[in-house]
């Protein structure tokens, strides 16, 4: 027998489900950067690369860009407010 969701759960579940087409809706706004123009922003001080990949992937990959930050995307908020406003941080998981 199922037991019905209790009011607390409904509402968390409601803000779990709004928070990813929130972050959904934002990625698939974000400018994308191809590998050539990555290249060339690489020397400029005020770029950030954020490795964004799971320790297992980042871990068992070959393919690292030298500079790059390693970062949780889930913590976004302890280390993202070290970064002054005007870096233009670029983020990459593969």
């Amino acid at each position: 027998m199922k037991r019905p969701l209790s009011a607390i759960a409904k509402i968390s579940l409601s803000i779990a489900l709004v928070s990813i087409m929130t972050m959904n809706s934002a990625a698939a706004n974000a400018p994308r950067v191809s590998k050539d123009d990555l290249r060339q922003m690489l020397d400029n001080p005020k770029v950030v690369v954020a490795d964004v990949r799971t320790g297992r992937d980042w871990n068992s990959s070959e393919f690292k860009i030298k500079g790059a930050v390693r970062v949780d995307y889930r913590q976004v908020v302890s280390w993202a407010s070290k970064y002054d406003k005007d870096k233009i941080i670029v983020f990459y998981c593969a």
